[in-house]
């Protein structure tokens, strides 16, 4: 899915960092990107759940069990970012770092 020069897709750089804080279930990944992005990023359920697939299969998240005992919904699922996962989204925001910068230098960005 990705490599060194190939930009991740926006949905899956947000639920990677989204997981990057933990283990999480679908809707709490929604609630998570929403706060990260204070509201301007709503995932939809197609976008959540196709993302979460593709993921999964490039072994950027896993499988994870539940980290409340209490939660016995059997359709919940819980994913985790993987090591390659991580490495991804580092790669990933370091590239975005790249871009953000040079159109600060060159005073893109409103602000002071």
């Amino acid at each position: 899915m990705t490599s060194d020069t190939s930009a991740l897709p926006r949905s899956s750089f947000l639920i990677l960092l989204a997981l990057h804080d933990g283990p999480c279930h679908g809707l709490g990944i929604v609630s998570r990107v929403e706060d990260a992005t204070n509201g301007r990023v709503k995932l939809g359920p197609g976008t959540l759940y196709g993302t979460l697939q593709t993921l999964v299969a490039s072994d950027l998240i896993r499988n994870a069990p539940s980290d409340r005992p209490d939660d016995e919904d059997p359709r919940r699922r819980y994913y985790r970012i993987s090591p390659r996962g991580e490495r991804a989204l580092r790669t990933e925001a370091e590239r975005l770092r790249v871009l953000v910068d040079a159109a600060a230098a060159r005073r893109v960005l409103g602000g002071a």
